[in-house]
């Protein structure tokens, strides 16, 4: 699954500070449905992304800090740690254990073509677009 459970999670945290507003963690788990201890994990990527910031202590909470029309979904998957990839034959380490003479198949060089594509149309998209839509970019 190339959209997972935590960058849906993070795109709602990310949608309930979009006005700008201060939230502790708990309003934001309680306010989009986030599992509380999953929540803090993803504001402490999305935090470590530079896209939010985090005050600790009384009065403390979390706030957005990016432009949202800035950042693409392509972007957000990668703050939360998310693989892209669509098959494990494309990380550069990867050992096929396919017997051949050439190091990469031609299934491999048509997955690369179709990567490609996916890795554009994430990159194309805004995380503002994707919450709001195309009227509001």
């Amino acid at each position: 699954m190339l959209i997972t459970r935590e960058t849906d999670y993070a795109l709602r945290i990310l949608r309930a500070l979009s006005d700008g507003e201060l939230l502790t963690a708990k309003a934001l788990a309680q306010k989009e449905a986030v599992p509380h201890q999953f929540a803090y994990k993803i504001l402490k990527k999305l935090e470590g992304a530079g896209l939010i910031r985090i005050t600790r202590g009384t009065g403390g909470g979390c706030r957005l800090t990016a432009d949202l029309r800035q950042v693409s979904l392509y972007d957000l998957m990668g703050a939360v740690g998310e693989d892209t990839l669509l098959i494990s034959c494309m990380m550069p380490d990867y050992q096929c254990t396919r017997p051949q003479e050439n190091p990469r198949c031609a299934v491999h060089y048509r997955l690369c073509d179709i990567q490609k594509t996916v890795d554009r149309e994430l990159q194309s998209h805004t995380v503002h677009w994707l919450l709001f839509g195309p009227k509001q970019d």
